[in-house]
């Protein structure tokens, strides 16, 4: 046998001899691009495996699947030695091959590998780098250091060989592989190594290395040597080291992540001229079923929690069947015990299903999580399990629906902070696993860059398929890992491998584990606006209605709840009346805003009684006393500033034009007028450059009577209109008093603005 060995590499030899002598001639000509197959090993259809098809179909690679369907039994090649099975099925597969000498041979992973080229590219770098075979090539070796001296030292470029990319022509494949008699994990690095490191059959098979990364661009080691370069139709990585454009790229050891990062653009899933060329595929039209998929909704309060009721609002109004969603509700604080049975009460019969766990249970966040997910697992008429945090604000009411038109099994939408760069997803994370900014985040977040992205971890809301929960996601406890908050646990867990027990061992004391090759790709799409993450910070719960408090942390949510629907016509239309000369009168409140903070000030419940005498202003004494209580009492003196500026200031410019006013007043108060103890005001003049008088309450609901005349121009306004607000000048021009309230009970809040 050795004999033979011995003869037919120099058979070899003299071909090889023939072989430069041809390739030596300036007019050879190009190899055909139907003489070049692909063949890669995937026994699953796994993510990575999709996106290697998807990459090799956009250049109309060949491809030969081998393995699909069988046990991986290779070993965990991702942190330890294995991948013999890899070299067993290429040895099978090139004994028919063996015959075709013209015949050129790629070898690839399939997992962590992207196209970034074509068949004409890969072949003219191949015939230019005149070796019958040529391996990948890596700045570190692997897995026997201690050969490291053995092999041959290079000029420049990459030193050691790696596996997962092979191209040559068919006969020197076959000879090399069908060397092959070890067990499938044993580590096919090695044996290719030992070849290569066998001088004898080096020269004699002509076996080199890419070493500058012509073809093969192995990320291990050389993320920082890689740097995106965008084409008209394409992206490609350049390497900057040795000025080349690798065809094959390859997420070696751990830059999985990374070449996760790049396959968001390689070769054509994204560029600046024609954005995502990807986002369309495979996507499910939701108008062609028969019916809409069923949803469990898990819905996740894990700590105080502002503007909750507006939470459940935009949950109900969700564009979606409501006969198609189950909601389970975990709710870990009892300040929201009141919001979540109003929801109960209001929604109970809305929902398909709708079960409520309360903080008597005492779960962690990981064990609700896991309750959540677990219903959807175990209910096989669950299509999609949707987990939301009740910080998120969806301001879409088509989310649900893009989100599975998407058809991923892992996806969210993208929501951030207002007016920040905070997300639900990170872009990248550091070596120990936390954040890490990638070069693409900030151009995501401002929808600079618009598409569908594939990233290493998300939170707050995220939808997977209910296929997943029972087949990749099937364990009960992705939630609980290590000292990692829940979505993080997730997220690992989805992104890294899973043991799995060996079904066929006789002896369960002797099994050995085998390692599924799991790496889901979990997306985060900005194609949309869908909303925001509001603030949980600093949420102080002491208030009765403490989302009044919210002005600075989530101000836009504030807004939203608090300020009048038609105030911006104020500006584009000019929205607002002038009942008597120079008294102004405009929306600026919200219904709801009126009643929280009449509930507000009942519930501190101190009123002054109209009293002259007054410790809470200076001097102690009150001319035109009114039964109040003031702003700074209740804690709210710096929020109601703040609502001054923001949304009375802009008005006093476009009624008083050249007014600037400071926006500033040591009175702010709230008034209640009520036959049996204050029912109207004497005349007078407020001690003010301009006041603002906001009605709380409405006439004929709440109470009779009330209103306010104006004694210079003998004008009275006496239908006040709940969250409208008079202006009016202080000091000179408008004497005037309040009319006596007759029943009930009438409530304004006053502003002396600029004293």
């Amino acid at each position: 046998m050795e004999y033979y060995n011995l003869f037919f590499l120099l058979c070899f030899s003299w071909k090889q001899f023939i072989s430069n002598a041809h390739s030596s001639d300036s007019n050879q000509q190009l190899i055909p691009t139907e003489k070049l197959l692909v063949l890669t090993v995937a026994t699953q259809e796994t993510d990575g495996y999709l996106r290697f098809m998807q990459s090799a179909n956009y250049f109309n690679y060949t491809i030969k699947v081998l393995g699909m369907g069988e046990e991986w039994r290779g070993g965990d090649v991702g942190s330890s030695i294995g991948g013999g099975q890899k070299v067993r099925l290429l040895k099978e597969a090139m004994e028919a091959l063996t015959d075709q000498e013209d015949l050129v041979v790629l070898s690839v992973d399939s997992y962590d590998l992207i196209f970034a080229g074509g068949p004409e590219e890969i072949l003219r770098k191949f015939q230019e780098a005149n070796h019958n075979v040529l391996f990948a090539a890596e700045g570190l070796i692997w897995p026997d250091k201690r050969l490291q001296e053995k092999y041959p030292s290079v000029r420049s470029g990459k030193r050691f060989l790696n596996s997962g990319g092979i191209i040559g022509y068919a006969p020197y494949v076959n000879k090399i592989v069908e060397q092959w008699n070890l067990h499938e994990n044993d580590d096919d690095q090695l044996f290719y190594t030992k070849i290569y490191l066998d001088s004898f059959q080096r020269e004699t098979l002509n076996i080199g290395l890419d070493h500058k990364s012509h073809i093969f661009q192995n990320l291990n080691g050389a993320i920082d040597e890689v740097l995106l370069k965008f084409g008209t139709k394409s992206a490609r990585v350049r390497n900057t080291v040795y000025d080349t454009l690798p065809v094959i790229i390859h997420g070696n050891a751990n830059t999985k992540m990374y070449l996760n990062y790049l396959g968001n653009y390689i070769p054509n899933a994204w560029n600046y001229e024609r954005g995502c060329g990807v986002c369309d595929h495979n996507m499910v039209d939701l108008s062609q079923l028969k019916e809409y998929p069923t949803v469990m909704v898990g819905v996740f309060i894990e700590q105080p929690t502002p503007f909750l009721s507006e939470f459940f609002q935009r949950l109900v109004t969700l564009d979606y069947p409501k006969d198609k969603l189950n909601i389970f509700v975990h709710n870990n604080e009892v300040y929201h015990e009141r919001d979540i049975q109003r929801f109960w009460e209001e929604s109970k019969d809305v929902f398909n299903s709708f079960k409520v766990v309360g903080p008597e249970e005492n779960l962690s966040q990981g064990e609700a999580r896991n309750m959540g997910m677990g219903l959807c697992r175990k209910d096989l008429g669950c299509d999609f399990y949707l987990s939301m945090d009740t910080d998120v604000m969806l301001t879409n009411r088509q989310t649900l629906k893009i989100l599975i038109e998407q058809n991923r099994k892992i996806i969210g939408p993208l929501v951030t902070r207002h007016g920040k760069l905070w997300s639900n997803f990170w872009g990248a994370l550091s070596l120990d696993g936390y954040y890490a900014r990638s070069e693409d985040y900030i151009d995501i977040v401002q929808s600079k860059r618009v598409g569908v992205w594939n990233i290493p971890y998300m939170a707050h809301i995220y939808l997977i398929k209910g296929e997943v929960l029972r087949n990749q996601l099937k364990e009960r406890n992705h939630f609980v890992l290590e000292k990692l908050d829940p979505d993080m646990a997730l997220c690992r867990h989805a992104r890294e491998l899973t043991n799995h027990r060996e079904k066929d061992s006789p002896n369960p004391e002797t099994f050995h584990m085998l390692r599924v090759p799991k790496g889901m790709f979990m997306y985060i799409t900005n194609r949309h606006e869908f909303g925001r993450l509001i603030s949980t910070a600093n949420f102080n719960t002491s208030h009765y209605n403490s989302d009044l408090w919210q002005i600075f942390e989530n101000p836009v949510d504030w807004k939203e709840k608090y300020i009048h629907p038609n105030y911006t016509r104020i500006f584009t239309e000019n929205y607002l009346e002038e009942p008597c000369p120079d008294v102004f009168w405009f929306p600026v409140f919200t219904e709801r805003a009126c009643d929280e903070l009449v509930e507000e000030m009942e519930h501190y419940g101190s009123w002054s009684g109209g009293s002259h005498e007054d410790k809470r202003i200076t001097g102690g004494y009150e001319t035109v006393p009114t039964d109040d209580i003031h702003m700074k009492q209740i804690g709210y003196d710096k929020e109601w500033l703040h609502f001054i500026r923001e949304f009375i200031s802009p008005v006093t410019l476009k009624v008083f034009s050249g007014y600037y006013t400071k926006g500033y007043a040591v009175m702010n108060f709230v008034v209640k007028y009520t036959p049996g103890r204050q029912a109207y005001l004497r005349p007078h003049h407020d001690s003010s450059t301009f006041t603002i008088n906001v009605a709380l309450n409405s006439k004929g609901t709440d109470f009779q009577g009330g209103g306010c005349r104006f004694h210079r121009y003998n004008c009275s306004v006496d239908s006040p209109r709940k969250g409208w607000s008079f202006m009016h000048p202080g000091r000179l021009t408008h004497l005037h008093e309040g009319l006596p309230t007759t029943n009930g009970t009438r409530y304004i809040a006053v502003s002396f603005i600029d004293p």
